[in-house]
């Protein structure tokens, strides 16, 4: 095996550059990137010549150069991110986004970023508004509350409302909701770097009114309420609400805040689900300042949502970190757009995508599934598909012990194995990403939307995934 020759029987740059796929990819991507990828590849190609024992295989690499350039051209431009289909029958799956965004709501979405917007320009006073103006009014109807904001995530919310109210003093929390989010990001943390001091009260699962009323000092700045909205201690527990606190915050002149975590604007036991505090009602038993997500329950972008009384939220729009946590436009936009579906809950459940696929009911689930499988059985694919039920989860943080009836289709491959054929559901054009239960492909149609049933058929059907 002479590898001198292999070596000179790689193309040179100028030659390759000749090349009329090659030149149509400079057309198309320019040429630094074109050129970047033809040295990309052809060092590859002398590495893999330098290790080869096999002519043939070496030659066969080199007439693949053309289009390994092609293809690494293309991966240079083609994004990271992408659309998946959500098979897991998990609604809030925070690795696949959390809450998806309606089409009809991207589609208006488009039209305000895409050019120039009065993100903070007040039209009607024709000088500098705020980003809040478009969506705090809307809020205050939503909620009864007096004033509102947001910023990027429900934990900068934490952050921010301490920080403002009280940095350099003690906070007041049930040590039963000393909770931890996801990424270890615990209340304690965000606490200290707010510069605020946390006093625990209580135990684990009892906490009662005398902890907090023993505990308040001169230096007591809030007492901090945490719904425990991604997990649930039960049996022999003990908590003290809001109303409760109220009349030891009035009398010390102190205010309770509440941090719900997901945060709900509607009652969610009318749909057969558990119930979950709304924001309203913990305006309503008194609570000074709330927050909560926006790309949880409420079905919106990632944001964190304060509401609360003038006074405390005037200081938060105030305080430097509220420019580093502030939301963008395009947040900007789609919260207002998806607030505005609450002002009719009948429209909120049909028009964002959460609410409806926690409401949808398990025979319409069934029929989606029972046209995939239908297709599926039709086009004579080397798999076993059958209707089966199963549960869907929330997911999110939310509601953790929640599980609702739903209905999936179970693919059990021929010719592969199951773990082979979710590997290679990863990596289609359109990732499909499944649940695997009892040796078989579980895809829980209440997170598969009709479009998407096609998307599914066509892929699996075309690429070849399920045979050898």
């Amino acid at each position: 095996m002479n590898k001198n020759l292999l070596y000179r029987s790689i193309p040179k740059v100028d030659v390759l550059l000749e090349d009329s796929a090659i030149q149509e990819l400079t057309g198309r991507y320019g040429k630094e990137t074109v050129m970047e990828s033809v040295h990309i590849e052809t060092d590859r190609l002398r590495a893999y010549i330098a290790k080869s024992e096999n002519e043939e295989e070496a030659r066969k690499e080199i007439s693949l150069l053309v289009s390994r350039v092609e293809k690494t051209v293309t991966d240079m431009h083609t994004p990271n991110m992408r659309m998946v289909v959500n098979g897991t029958g998990t609604i809030l799956h925070t690795n696949l986004g959390r809450a998806p965004i309606s089409e009809e709501h991207m589609k208006k979405v488009i039209s305000l970023v895409s050019g120039y917007s009065n993100l903070e320009y007040n039209l009607d006073a024709g000088k500098r508004g705020e980003r809040y103006s478009h969506f705090e009014k809307l809020l205050c109807r939503l909620t009864g509350a007096e004033a509102a904001m947001a910023v990027n995530n429900n934990a900068s919310s934490v952050l921010l409302i301490l920080s403002s109210l009280a940095k350099g003093g003690e906070v007041i929390v049930s040590r039963g909701e000393l909770i931890e989010i996801g990424g270890k990001f615990r209340i304690p943390d965000v606490m200290e770097q707010s510069g605020a001091s946390l006093v625990e009260v209580g135990t684990t699962n009892k906490t009662h009114y005398d902890d907090y009323e023993d505990a308040v000092t001169e230096e007591t700045k809030a007492l901090l309420k945490v719904h425990t909205s991604n997990y649930r201690i039960v049996g022999f527990t003990d908590s003290v609400g809001i109303d409760e606190l109220i009349p030891l915050a009035r009398e010390k002149d102190i205010p309770v805040i509440e941090d719900l975590g997901s945060g709900v604007l509607i009652d969610l036991a009318k749909y057969g689900l558990a119930h979950e505090p709304t924001v309203q009602e913990s305006i309503a038993k008194g609570a000074d300042v709330v927050c909560f997500s926006g790309d949880k329950l409420l079905g919106g972008p990632q944001a964190g949502i304060i509401i609360g009384k003038k006074k405390y939220i005037d200081k938060m729009k105030k305080n430097q970190l509220t420019r580093a946590l502030r939301i963008d436009k395009f947040t900007a936009a789609t919260l207002e757009l998806v607030l505005q579906e609450y002002l009719s809950e009948e429209k909120a459940v049909q028009n964002i995508p959460v609410l409806r696929m926690l409401s949808e009911s398990q025979e319409s689930v069934a029929g989606r599934a029972h046209r995939l499988c239908g297709i599926l059985k039709e086009r004579k694919l080397p798999v076993k598909t059958e209707v089966k039920p199963c549960e869907s989860q929330i997911g999110g943080g939310s509601l953790p012990l929640e599980r609702i009836p739903s209905t999936a289709v179970t693919i059990r491959p021929e010719e592969i194995s199951v773990n082979e054929l979710e590997e290679r559901m990863r990596r289609l054009p359109v990732p499909i990403i499944p649940r695997t239960v009892n040796d078989e492909i579980l895809l829980d149609m209440r997170t598969v939307s009709e479009q998407e049933i096609n998307v599914i058929a066509g892929q699996l059907a075309v690429s070849g995934i399920l045979v050898k």
